[in-house]
Parts: structure tokens; sequence; C-alpha cells
């Protein structure tokens, strides 16, 4: 097993480079109306579909006078490029999180790894039952950002505006599990932290369609116990 390594899975160099396009807000009180918007925003695309958002529809939800959403969006392709331009920074900031509240447990779980094939295991196991809580737990407490997620990448197909976005959003998404494999000793960390975010994008897709209560739970350990038995070569 590799020594533990400091790596920056701090998603701010990935977020830095992101641009809103609409009007920018000069005081604090004009952004949080400019936020309120973007949220409104999202909660119509989560409801009924990105289709569905437009000026008087956006300000309805924000509950702001209409002429509000046109003066910092003129055009609509920009409010629905920020309302998912703000969906990617607050992905990032749950990312972060996410890591940074597991980094501590991660590290002194590896460090006491003694390269047994049993504990080698154990650990697999381990690492599938946290990945399927992590997707049932996505399903019931974050089901409307993962109905985003699915919008947005469904729109990415339609506009290219968003293509910038959709990239900076797979790079989030990666940075904390390659440092997941490389803490681990993958000698692929960038490609094995790229299967695993797949596969969980895949199980959190099928909890969408069939609910998570139809989530067949002992076939979703299976696949990923399976896979991290070829990781770590047990």
């Amino acid at each position: 097993m590799k020594q533990l390594i400091t790596q920056d899975t701090d998603t701010t160099a990935v977020t830095d480079n992101i641009q809103y396009q609409g009007r920018k807000a000069s005081r604090a009180g004009s952004e949080k109306r400019r936020q309120a918007i973007l949220e409104a925003a999202l909660r119509i695309i989560v409801r009924d579909g990105v289709r569905a958002v437009r000026h008087r529809a956006v300000a309805a939800e924000a509950q702001v006078p209409l002429s509000a959403t046109t003066y910092y969006f003129k055009d609509i392709n920009d409010l629905i490029s920020d309302s998912f331009t703000l969906f990617v920074e607050r992905c990032a900031a749950n990312q972060n999180e996410l890591w940074s509240s597991n980094d501590e447990m991660l590290q002194e779980r590896v460090s006491s790894f003694d390269g047994s094939p049993a504990t080698l295991r154990a650990f697999a196991d381990e690492v599938a039952l946290m990945a399927v809580a992590f997707v049932r737990d996505q399903l019931i407490n974050r089901r409307d950002h993962l109905l985003a997620e699915q919008a947005f990448r469904h729109e990415a197909l339609l506009n290219p505006r968003l293509h910038d976005l959709v990239r900076a959003q797979g790079q989030i998404l990666l940075q904390g599990t390659t440092r997941f494999f490389t803490l681990i000793g993958s000698k692929q960390p960038i490609e094995d932290a790229t299967i695993l975010t797949t596969v969980v994008e895949r199980m959190e897709y099928q909890g969408l369609i069939e609910g998570v209560d139809a989530l067949d739970i002992e076939a979703m350990l299976a696949i990923l116990k399976r896979y991290m038995y070829l990781v770590l070569g047990v």
C-alpha cells in the first residue's frame, strides 16, 4: 500500500474559471435578489423542465417584479446558463464538505492496513456499503439536486454554451474520488475514480426512474464489491 500523501481536493481552481453571463449585481441586496431569481429558475427546472423557464414564470416563482428578471437576464439563455452555473458552484461546495468530513477517517482507515487479503476485502466491503448508503441518501434527501443534474446534462446536449459547465462539474465530481483512490494505493486513480463515479451515477439514475425502494441493494453491493476487489487486487 502506498504511503499516504496529501492531495488538494478543493474545487476552487475549477469554480474560479466559471463565469456568470447575466448582469452583475452592484450591491448586497441586489445580489440577494439575483440569487433568488437563479434559485427560482432551478426549482422550475426540477419541477417543470428547462423549457418552462420564462421570465414571467421565474419572476412569479421568485416573488420579484418581472422587471427584476429582465434587468439581470435580458436573454433567457443567460438565465438558464447562470442557473446551472449556480448549480455547479453548489455541487463544488457539497463535494468539498463531503470529502473534508471523511478525509481524516479515510486516512486513519488506510493507515491501519496490514496488506493482508482479509483486511483489503473487509475494506472493499465497507466502501461498497458506504457507496450504497450515499446513493440512497442522495435519492432520499437530495433528489432535487439529482433531477437538476439530469436536466443540466440533457440541456447541454442542445446548448453548446453549457459544455464548459458540464466539464467543470465532471472535474469537481472526480477530484475527491481520485484522492480516495490515491490514498488506497491505486496505480491509476483517475481511471478508477472515473469508473466508480460512473457506476454510482448509473445507480442514482436508476433510483430516480424506479424509486429508491425499488433499488436492488444486493445487486448494487455485488457490483461495487467486485469492482473494489479488482482495484485492490484481492
